[in-house]
Parts: structure tokens; sequence; C-alpha cells
């Protein structure tokens, strides 16, 4: 049986760095296919050229390769104008050792063709600006992380022990002990009652034998080039949490919708949501669609009866994070009770990280509902699903697969 042929005029892109080749498949009513292939320049000029090309073949179906970042101009041009399905270089790759970029554009251009392309999920272009900023802002939080670490090193190598009498290396008294170590590196005799205050008032004898180091005029000029970049950093996040605060006040009821769900206090957590899913939950069919999509469900790999191994995918890597630090943090808090109990029985059986997975899906999953049915979450929902009917029977076989199900061991009965 032939495959049905669903677009009847579609185009195969071929995306690359400085060109990217193009086929139109052309099917008439008899269900033979004709191609028209050429090839473009990325510069602007080029996409527009490939735009007016398509536009006079008729074609308003076009199916690329998400190859690094060089689709994306090709995507902004084409958006207006095109319906364009973005497909994982996974799902299109051609057969090895019969690739050519030619033949690259019409191999996708007949997979397409025939609707077998599962096409990638593409927010509106405001989410993807929020998204590109968003995803910047962790990147400088994690610069940010690694200068902290960086300057730790320098004191710890210069036998400064800060971190052993102060709880916060970069809080307030120990900045100011840091300074007044890089004004004279060669004397650590100073007063250091007039630098911190509160209960570290209580801790001088210890903190004069902490910064009772020896640091060279080289690790000096290091912790201040560390400091500085780290100072640097913080504003240039703080600007850049301005633009993100203004981008996402289109969001806003969406975003406090999402910090009534446990866990999730601050307010970037929720626009990391908006910008990673969108607000329309419209283009995912079911939570389960969401929770595939950013990596949190077991995969399918079974053959001959056996199943091997069922990891979650790397997929979801800047939302996953955050689900799995909100999840582990919950389930240490007894004001949610629903999601506790619920980690709790999964932990004895299936153990922490499979059941932090399962507790991070369930965010995701209330999530979802939420922003679908537009309503805050309600804890009353999970408790009700967690009370087993009264008048329910089981067995007593039944009732000892469920104990052990459970981590119990059974015991003879004395």
């Amino acid at each position: 049986m032939a495959l049905k042929i669903v677009h009847q005029i579609c185009c195969g892109i071929d995306v690359h760095k400085t060109f990217a080749v193009a086929c139109i498949a052309l099917t008439n009513d008899k269900e033979v296919t004709s191609y028209k292939r050429h090839r473009f320049s990325t510069y602007t000029k080029g996409l527009k050229e490939l735009s007016q090309w398509l536009c006079e073949n008729n074609c308003s179906e076009v199916c690329m390769e998400s190859t690094g970042k060089y689709w994306i101009p090709i995507f902004n041009i084409l958006e207006d104008s095109c319906h364009i399905t973005l497909a994982h270089p996974k799902y299109v790759k051609a057969i090895r050792g019969k690739k050519t970029d030619t033949k690259d554009a019409q191999w996708i251009a007949d997979l397409f063709k025939h609707d077998l392309v599962a096409g990638s999920f593409m927010p509106p272009l405001a989410i993807r600006q929020l998204r590109d900023l968003m995803r910047y802002r962790a990147k400088l939080t994690n610069f940010m992380s690694s200068e902290k670490n960086r300057l730790q090193n320098c004191l710890t190598v210069s036998n400064i022990q800060l971190g052993n009498v102060i709880s916060d290396t970069f809080g307030k008294s120990s900045m100011k002990i840091i300074d007044k170590i890089l004004k004279n590196p060669l004397d650590t005799t100073f007063d250091l009652e007039s630098l911190v205050h509160g209960s570290l008032l209580k801790k001088i004898p210890e903190l004069k034998l902490a910064v009772d180091g020896f640091i060279t005029l080289e690790q000096a000029g290091k912790l201040k080039i560390i400091k500085q970049h780290y100072e640097d950093l913080t504003e240039r996040k703080s600007d850049l949490e301005t633009i993100i605060l203004s981008l996402s006040v289109p969001y806003l009821e969406e975003i406090n919708l999402i910090l009534t769900v446990p866990s999730f206090k601050n307010i970037f957590s929720a626009i990391t949501v908006v910008s990673e899913i969108g607000a329309d939950m419209d283009v995912f069919p079911t939570a389960k669609h969401l929770c595939s999509w950013a990596g949190l469900t077991p995969t399918n790999n079974e053959s001959a009866g056996k199943k091997k191994s069922v990891r979650i995918s790397k997929a979801g890597c800047y939302i996953k994070p955050l689900l799995v630090q909100c999840a582990t943090a919950v389930v240490k808090s007894d004001k949610h009770p629903e999601i506790r109990n619920r980690y709790l029985k999964l932990k004895k059986r299936r153990g922490h990280k499979r059941a932090i997975i399962a507790i991070a899906r369930m965010l995701l999953s209330a999530i979802y509902m939420i922003l679908k049915k537009k309503e805050p979450y309600n804890a009353d929902l999970y408790k009700k699903s967690d009370v087993l009917p009264v008048d329910r029977e089981i067995t007593v076989e039944q009732a000892i697969l469920i104990a052990k199900n459970q981590g119990y061991r059974l015991k003879p009965s004395a």
C-alpha cells in the first residue's frame, strides 16, 4: 500500500551556515512528483529571494531541520509567508552513503509530503524573545557562581578561612573584610569590630584566626579582578532582568497562576516556565505530551520482549533542572502533604532520583492544567485522589503484592 500524499506542494530545505538548498516537491493529480531545486545564500538578500521563489511556485508548506542556530534567520524571513515545520535532525537524517546537499533537501521534502516529519514546538515570536533572554540570564547566573567559586578558592589557597566562621562569604561583613585585606595584603592585624555587625561581633576571636593567612600580591591582584568581574556580572544581570520584566507584562496572568504552584516563589521561576512552554497550552494535546517534550517521561526501548534502558531523554535542558530543583525543595516541606506523601511512597519502591523526576512531572502536569483552565493550584484535587474507596475489596494475594511493592518485607506471624 502506497503512502498517502498529504502535501501536494511542499518544500524541504537543507540548512548550512553560508547557504541553504531548497527542493520543492510538486505532486500532480496522478500522484506523480516532480522536483524544483535551487541554492540560496543565507544573507538577507538570498533569503528574500528564497521567499519570493516559494511564492512564485505557490508553496506555503516548508520543512527544514534545526541545524545549530543557522535555521533561525531563515525561519524569521519565512515565518510570515509560509507555514514552517521545524524538524529535529535525527528525524530527517538521510540514508548513509547517499548524502549530498541536494539529496538531503529532496529527502526532507519526500518525508514531509507524506506527513512523516514530527515538527518541533515553536512558540510565538514574543515568547521566543523572552526565552532567549531568560536563557541568557541562566548563563549569567552560572558565570556568577563560577566567579564565587574562584574567589573562595583564592581565599583557601591564601589560608584565609572566612568560610569556616561566616555562613555567607559574599555577605556584607565578609566583603568588607575582603576589601580591607585587598587594600594592604601584607597587613592582617587590622581592627575587625568596625567591619562586622550583628551576631558576628561575638565571633571576633575566631575571625582574627580566620584572616591570619598568607596572601601574595599575585593572589591579591587575582582576587581584585574576580571581585570586579562578579560585581559587573551582578549589574548586567540586574539590567537584563529589567528588560525581562518589561517583556513579561503581557503574561502576568499566567505568571501569577504559576506562582500558586508549590515551591514557585520567585517571579523569574514562573517567567522561565512561560518562556519555555508558552502561554497557550492548546499546542500540547495532553499533559503527557508536555511532560514528554520536557524530557520527564521514560523512553520506550523494547526488543524481543525485553525492556532495555528507559532513562529519561536529554530534552528540556532548561526547564527540567528548574522543575527538579522545585521538586527537591517541596518534598522537604510539610506544607504540601499531597506532594510529600506521594514522594515518600515512590521513594520506597523506586528510589530518590526516580521519585524526584515523578514529582517534577507532577508539578509540570499541574502547571499544564492551571494554564489550560486558568485556575490556581488546588491541593484538594490531589488529596482526594489519594483517598481510597471504603467499599473496595482485594484478595489476600493482592494485599501481599501491594505490601511488597510498597517496600515491606513479609515475615511469618508468631
